[in-house]
């Protein structure tokens, strides 16, 4: 992934889970399956309640959302431990969730799939921005940049790198803890 992301973000609230992230019925889909990891993110955020959120994150009769970065409150990914969830959002063109604070699985299932940057803010961001408003996410600076006002974020550290190869397994084939695939 790009070091600098710049999209248009999502925004949404505190303790947002899994189910409304990737309902339980779309979990048949196998992610491993191309034609089954897009239809994944055709469902990504679909359980979030119409009257809270009327703007649809993946837009209807399509399988990607528009929305690089999404925005949320406290304790997002909360729920049960289904690495679905950031493989969804993956799936749909997500790359980066910046949140007040995560649930532990789903930010570790956000580094192991390598599917998502998880970003702690060091602020109540999803109060100070709106959907729809312009991000650029640098990844190397730990920078959120939103109508001109810049927001440092938690550095990443040690998980950086993981998600840069593309998940835990890919960074251990690349660093030579597991043999090349051939």
């Amino acid at each position: 992934m790009a070091n600098i992301i710049t999209s248009p973000v999502f925004v949404v609230r505190d303790n947002i889970d899994t189910d409304q992230i990737i309902p339980a019925e779309y979990l048949t889909l196998v992610p491993t399956k191309p034609d089954e990891y897009e239809k994944l993110g055709s469902y990504a955020l679909i359980g979030l309640p119409d009257d809270a959120y009327p703007v649809k994150f993946v837009p209807a009769g399509t399988t990607k959302t528009p929305y690089k970065i999404v925005i949320g409150g406290k304790n997002f990914g909360c729920g049960s431990s289904r690495e679905h969830a950031p493989i969804a959002l993956g799936a749909a063109g997500c790359e980066a969730v910046i949140a007040e604070s995560f649930a532990r699985i789903f930010f570790r299932n956000s580094v192991a799939t390598g599917e998502l940057y998880p970003y702690d803010a060091n602020e109540r961001l999803c109060e100070k921005i709106n959907t729809g408003d312009i991000a650029t996410l640098d990844l190397d600076a730990d920078t959120l940049t939103v109508n001109g006002t810049t927001y440092p974020l938690k550095p990443l550290g040690e998980v950086r790198p993981v998600i840069d190869a593309g998940g835990v397994f890919d960074y251990a084939r690349k660093t030579g803890m597991l043999p090349a695939q051939t």
